[in-house]
């Protein structure tokens, strides 16, 4: 009942009528059922206009400390995120990856919409990266249709490490499903998982127009915080790198990516 009221009353009049968001390609979304919208990422505002343009609810997973953080603030948090269509991770899982998986299963299962970001993390640079193979799984898991979706603009609303940027109009475009029936009983074969992950962030790069890197958002973050440490590093030898800079070289690149599916 909170997401309608958000989404009908309190805050989805509101971004309509100051952000007036386009969208194409609604008619590609089934009006009943369960299917997995697959969506690029470019700000945390990604998750609050993609559902404004459609009749249906929008269902995500967030981190389970959302939802479990005790008093008013942790009630207040609870509610909010719950209320604007998001759903704990399954901890019941071996690990959030896992976690995610079985919390999107429960959302399909149900018959509703299940938003989810292929990329795993907010681009920093407005470019398009490698997917992780998650969504193909629960693609061939639960054997519903891929509907990629691509938001525009969304970064200039709210630019990465900023609150708020500027007013534009974000366009959110969603293409024809996707049907990976043809590999029932694969969900186990890598290279099949890849094949179909790829497919999907080309649907996605089409309609997004952005340029798409062969590397994963994580690393390429880890690389680009290495290289401006070290630019700040030449440009001042006695400037102490900053603790990022030395758990990056701890962790390694990519060291994010070695929980995903």
């Amino acid at each position: 009942m909170f997401y309608w009221f958000l989404k009908l009353v309190a805050l989805g009049p509101l971004l309509k009528l100051v952000f007036r968001p386009q969208t194409e390609g609604v008619e590609h979304v089934p009006e009943e059922g369960p299917a997995i919208l697959a969506c690029n990422h470019l700000s945390y505002a990604d998750w609050l206009f993609m559902p404004l343009t459609l009749p249906r609810r929008v269902t995500f997973v967030a981190k389970a400390e959302y939802f479990t953080t005790p008093g008013l603030k942790g009630w207040l948090q609870k509610q909010f995120f719950s209320g604007s269509g998001q759903v704990p991770i399954d901890r019941s899982g071996a690990d959030a990856a896992a976690g995610a998986l079985l919390s999107a299963k429960k959302v399909l299962g149900e018959g509703n919409l299940f938003g989810i970001y292929p990329e795993g993390t907010r681009s920093h640079d407005g470019r398009l990266y490698r997917g992780k193979t998650g969504v193909a799984r629960l693609a061939l898991e639960t054997g519903v249709p891929v509907i990629p979706c691509a938001v525009i603009g969304t970064d200039v609303v709210a630019p990465p490490g900023k609150k708020f940027g500027s007013i534009t109009r974000p366009m959110v475009r969603f293409g024809a499903p996707l049907d990976f029936s043809r590999y029932e009983g694969m969900e186990n074969d890598r290279y099949i998982l890849r094949s179909i992950t790829d497919e999907i962030m080309y649907e996605i790069m089409r309609l997004s127009g952005q340029e798409y890197v062969d590397k994963y958002a994580s690393q390429a973050k880890e690389e680009t915080k290495r290289l401006e440490a070290e630019a700040r590093a030449k440009a001042d030898p006695k400037a102490d790198p900053g603790p990022d800079s030395k758990a990056d070289d701890k962790a390694g690149p990519g060291a994010e990516h070695k929980k995903a599916s």
